[in-house]
């Protein structure tokens, strides 16, 4: 009897360990795909599973003003075109700067947040990070710098009631789509990241169109923030 439950038990670990092995190395085998399949991410997924309103259209990066991915870069991660998916050099300054792992937080690159909102869940725990850094590095090393804004500006959440991506955004908020938004448009949605539910847009209070002013004058003199994600020339 002991020796029947002791393998029973047995074959539970393994089985544990095999699920637990596929649940880490899935995003690892999804990301090479995702340069030429258009990804949801996993809080898309669990508002269609519960039944709750989800509006998405995907959109290339062409059809994206210009100045919304410069000013979302500029406010989220300045260094993106010269990093490789982390930006070591913020992390060091807030794990210095941290007492204990409960600060840990913030200086989530653009790539790392993609692979937070394709893979992982929302909110801050070392399990999280330790997750999100490698496959950050992962996405950085198999995808264009170009592939990685477009899809992360196609997955972020925009909108108060299941608005994601920046084409959902901009017609929430403006009524026109992502192509025809204005310097000043791109720096408001760029100012309600990461969080539309309390942020909006569309009736910006005075916070956000302060921090939106900031934005729009980054991004109307760090125009070189963005080389890397220009479409290449050909000759």
């Amino acid at each position: 009897m002991g020796l029947g439950k002791a393998l029973r038990n047995s074959r539970l670990l393994r089985a544990a360990i095999v699920i637990a092995g596929v649940f880490i190395l899935l995003p690892y085998a999804l990301v090479p795909l995702y340069r030429f399949i258009n990804p949801v991410s996993t809080l898309m997924v669990w508002r269609w599973v519960t039944g709750e309103r989800m509006k998405r259209t995907f959109v290339p990066l062409a059809q994206i003003a210009p100045s919304l991915p410069l000013t979302v870069i500029l406010a989220e991660d300045g260094r993106y075109c010269s990093h490789h998916g982390i930006d070591f050099q913020e992390l060091r300054g807030i794990v210095e700067d941290a007492e204990d792992f409960d600060q840990l937080r913030g200086g989530s690159t653009i790539t790392q947040q993609a692979v937070k909102n394709l893979f992982l869940w929302p909110g801050r725990s070392i399990g999280r990070k330790i997750l999100e850094l490698p496959l950050a590095l992962w996405m950085d090393l198999v995808l264009p710098k170009r592939r990685v804004i477009e899809i992360y500006l196609n997955i972020a959440e925009w909108g108060p009631s299941g608005q994601f991506g920046a084409e959902a955004g901009a017609r929430f908020a403006f009524g026109k789509s992502a192509r025809q938004l204005g310097a000043g448009e791109a720096a408001l949605l760029a100012a309600i990241l990461p969080n539309p539910k309390v942020r909006s847009a569309r009736q910006p209070r005075l916070d956000v169109q302060r921090l939106a002013g900031i934005y729009r004058a980054r991004a109307s003199r760090s125009a070189w923030a963005a080389d890397c994600i220009r479409p290449r020339r050909t000759p």
